[in-house]
C-alpha cells in the first residue's frame, strides 16, 4: 500500500509527458519549415512592398518616399504590359499542349507494356538535363540558316524562319522548350495518380466496349481531378516566373545587349525579365519591387482562375 502515493506522481508525469508529445511535438517539428518560411518567405515578400513605395536605387544613398508613384508609372509602361503579354502568350502555348500530352503519356505508360520502367525513368531525363544545354540545343535546332526545323519545313516549301525575331515564332520557339523539360516530369505525377485508380473500373469498361479514349475521358480524368487540378496551378505559376528560358534564348540567338529586354524589339520579354533588367540592369529597385508585386497579384489571379475552371471540369466531362 505504501508504494501508492509513489505510483501517482509517477503516472502523472508520464500523462504530462504523453499529453506534450501529442499536443506539443506536432507544433515542433513543423516550426523549422514556418521559420524558414518567414525569413525567406515573408520577410522578403513585405520588405519588397516596403522598397516598392521608395524611390530607390543604388545611384543614390537617398531612398525617398513616393507612395503609389512607382505602381502608377507601371500601369503606364507599355514594356510592362508587353512583358505581361509575352507572358500569359508563352503560359499559354507551353502549358495547355504540355498537360495534354502529359496526362496522354501517363495513360499510355499506365498499361502493362514491355520494360515499363525505362520508359518512366526516361520521362525524368528532360527535367534533370541543365536549362542552359536545353537552350542551346534548341537554339541550334531553331536556327535559321542549318536549322534542323527549318530544314525539314523545307520540304514542305517553307521559307527560312528566324525564329527568335518575331513574336509569334519566339514564343513558339520558347514554348516547345518548355513543353519538353516539363511535359515527362507532370505525366510522372498524373500516373502516380492513375496508379491509385482501381482497376475493376477498367475492367467493367473494357467488358462494355468502351474503348481506350472513352476510359480515359469517362473514369480516368475524374478520378484523378484532384492532381489536375493542382498540376495546373503549379504549371501556371511556373510558367508565369518565366526567365532562365527567354535569357539564355537571346543570347543564344545573338541578341547581344537585347537579351535582358528580350530580343531587340521585346518579342519574347517575360515579366521575370523585366523585373530583372529593371533591378539589376538599371538598378531602379523600387520600380522593380512594384513589378514584382504586381507580377505576385497576376500569378495569383491566374491561378485562382485555373482552379475555379478545373473544379468544374468534371462536369463538362460527364
Amino acid at each position: 500500500m505504501s508504494s501508492l502515493p509513489l505510483a501517482a506522481p509517477s503516472r502523472r508525469r508520464r500523462s504530462v509527458r504523453h499529453t506534450l508529445d501529442v499536443r506539443v511535438s506536432p507544433y515542433a517539428y513543423v516550426a523549422p519549415f514556418f521559420l524558414l518560411f518567414c525569413a525567406f518567405g515573408l520577410f522578403p515578400l513585405a520588405y519588397t512592398a516596403w522598397v516598392s513605395l521608395h524611390d530607390w536605387t543604388l545611384l543614390s544613398e537617398e531612398h525617398t518616399f513616393v507612395g503609389l508613384d512607382n505602381f502608377a508609372t507601371l500601369l503606364g509602361d507599355g514594356y510592362f504590359w508587353n512583358a505581361t503579354f509575352n507572358t500569359l502568350s508563352i503560359g499559354v502555348l507551353s502549358t495547355v499542349p504540355q498537360l495534354l500530352l502529359a496526362i496522354w503519356l501517363a495513360h499510355l505508360l499506365n498499361r502493362r507494356l514491355r520494360w515499363q520502367t525505362l520508359f518512366r525513368i526516361s520521362l525524368l531525363l528532360p527535367n534533370v538535363t541543365s536549362v542552359v544545354a536545353v537552350v542551346v540545343i534548341f537554339s541550334q535546332l531553331f536556327g535559321r540558316d542549318f536549322g534542323l526545323i527549318n530544314w525539314v519545313l523545307s520540304w514542305f516549301g517553307v521559307g527560312k524562319i528566324e525564329w527568335a525575331a518575331g513574336t509569334a515564332t519566339s514564343h513558339i520557339a520558347l514554348s516547345t522548350m518548355i513543353m519538353w523539360r516539363w511535359t515527362g516530369y507532370n505525366a510522372l505525377i498524373f500516373l502516380a495518380a492513375m496508379q491509385a485508380v482501381p482497376r475493376e473500373l477498367y475492367e467493367a469498361a473494357t467488358i462494355d466496349g468502351a474503348s481506350s479514349f472513352t476510359q480515359l475521358r469517362r473514369i480516368t480524368i475524374p478520378m484523378i481531378r484532384p492532381t489536375i487540378i493542382f498540376v495546373v496551378i503549379v504549371s501556371t505559376i511556373g510558367a508565369m516566373q518565366i526567365i532562365a528560358e527567354p535569357l539564355l534564348f537571346g543570347m543564344s540567338s545573338g541578341s547581344g545587349g537585347g537579351a535582358v529586354s528580350g530580343g531587340p524589339d521585346r518579342q519574347f520579354q517575360t515579366l521575370a525579365l523585366f523585373v530583372y533588367e529593371q533591378g539589376f540592369t538599371k538598378f531602379d529597385f523600387g520600380y522593380a519591387s512594384a513589378a514584382s508585386w504586381l507580377m505576385f497579384l497576376v500569378v495569383v489571379v491566374i491561378a485562382t482562375v485555373n482552379y475555379l475552371l478545373t473544379r468544374r471540369m468534371r462536369g463538362g466531362l460527364a
